[in-house]
């Protein structure tokens, strides 16, 4: 059994090697869709990695008030606007709420700043934020060396700033002390008293291209039209629901909401941003797999028709095979055998192009390199299965030619 197992092997691979050019567009095929089935597919992977990774890092008992998005409105309402969170209601807020969760106020002055010192500067996609001295626990970052941003800062509007390890590493090579440096943010000159440590980034989302400054500082010398956001951190996961609860009735007395009057602010928690990507990797992974598995069907059909073109061109060898004692199913498992091997040829190809390509641009996107074990698993069981319904039908035509009337085949 052995022995013929291995036969069946030897000939199909010097079946595919006589007819090279049209196997190779065949294995191309197979390939095509394997890469892109895991390709996609790994690069998903490490995407939802990185957001699980990144998202736990700033914990799940965390949450954000925010102003409102805006929504479609009734005829009622159309003339009403949602008031930005002003600064003097978040301070407020984070003098009067809850001694025992963290909070903290920032400002998103920029989102592509370009920060400089002497003849380097960074490229253009440089967040700047203005915190205060709660803002890096609550966010999940902590010190390299130096220090955080204090009371003392806060009080006097120092022009001083916490960099994040991309803005370090673009403009002092990671070999020099920036402690103690004046760098420019937007033509802006400020003291770098801090380093980040890294942390890392989801989709490009750059957790490491980034300033903090002085809140009080940033809103007097950088002024945008973006609002305050306010952060709290709750003591526990067990408290966060009722630790929510309690701030939005809290804003609403310092808005001076009444019981009827709809809400005018959002309040998002830290991880309804991931669980929302990571549903929207769910349509993209669905889209990915139909279209793996559409190119698949393609290289079946196109698989098949070359089998049974074989079949046709090899009728005297077959019937040379059978005159000499070969049986029905010794045929029908060669032919089966060789759809097998062009498929597994082009699956191992296509899955080896799949996992450079989802990790190309997993790193390209700051995420982690992986191995899909699962996608590289089915690859392989998905280009059998390929292989076996591909060619069942030409191994079986093959099977019951006669071998006289193959013989006189021309």
């Amino acid at each position: 059994m052995n022995k013929q197992f291995l036969e069946n092997i030897k000939i199909a691979l010097q079946s595919i090697k006589g007819h090279l050019m049209r196997t190779s567009i065949t294995v191309s095929i197979i390939a095509i869709g394997i890469a892109s089935l895991v390709g996609i597919l790994t690069a998903i992977d490490s995407i939802d990695n990185a957001l699980n990774d990144n998202f736990a890092m700033m914990g799940a008992n965390t949450f954000t008030l925010q102003d409102q998005a805006r929504r479609s409105r009734s005829r009622r309402d159309r003339k009403t606007t949602n008031p930005k969170i002003e600064y003097k209601e978040a301070l407020k807020f984070k003098d009067t709420y809850n001694p025992v969760a963290l909070t903290s106020i920032s400002y998103r002055a920029s989102g592509s700043a370009t920060v400089k010192h002497k003849s380097k500067k960074s490229n253009p996609n440089i967040q700047v934020l203005g915190i205060d001295e709660n803002y890096l626990k609550v966010a999940g970052y902590e010190i390299l060396y130096g220090r955080n941003i204090n009371h003392h800062d806060l009080s006097l509007n120092s022009n001083v700033v916490v960099i994040g390890q991309d803005v370090f590493e673009q403009l002092f090579n990671s070999s020099k002390n920036a402690l103690g440096k004046v760098i420019s943010i937007n033509n802006k000159r400020a003291t770098v008293i801090g380093v980040l440590k890294e942390k890392g980034s989801s989709m490009g989302m750059g957790g490491d291209k980034i300033c903090l400054l002085p809140i009080t500082y940033l809103r007097s010398n950088m002024a945008s039209n973006n609002s305050i956001a306010i952060s709290v951190m709750a003591a526990n996961n067990y408290e966060i629901e009722s630790n929510i609860g309690s701030a939005i009735g809290k804003f609403r007395s310092i808005r001076r909401l009444r019981p009827k009057e709809l809400q005018n602010f959002d309040v998002t928690k830290s991880d309804s941003l991931a669980k929302s990507l990571m549903d929207n990797l769910k349509y993209v992974t669905s889209a990915a797999t139909l279209i793996g598995f559409i190119t698949l069907l393609g290289a079946a059909i196109a698989l098949m028709n070359i089998m049974l073109v074989s079949v046709t061109e090899r009728t005297k060898e077959i019937g040379t095979r059978k005159a000499i004692g070969a049986t029905s199913k010794t045929i029908r498992q060669q032919f089966l055998m060789e759809a097998i091997v062009i498929c597994q040829i082009g699956g191992l190809l296509g899955i080896v192009l799949g996992i450079l390509i989802g990790n190309i641009t997993s790193y390209t996107m700051s995420t982690a390199f992986i191995i899909p074990w699962i996608w590289l698993i089915s690859g392989v069981v998905l280009c059998l299965l390929v292989g076996l319904v591909s060619g069942i039908y030409p191994a079986i035509k093959a099977s019951k030619l006669d071998p006289i009337e193959a013989l006189r085949y021309e």
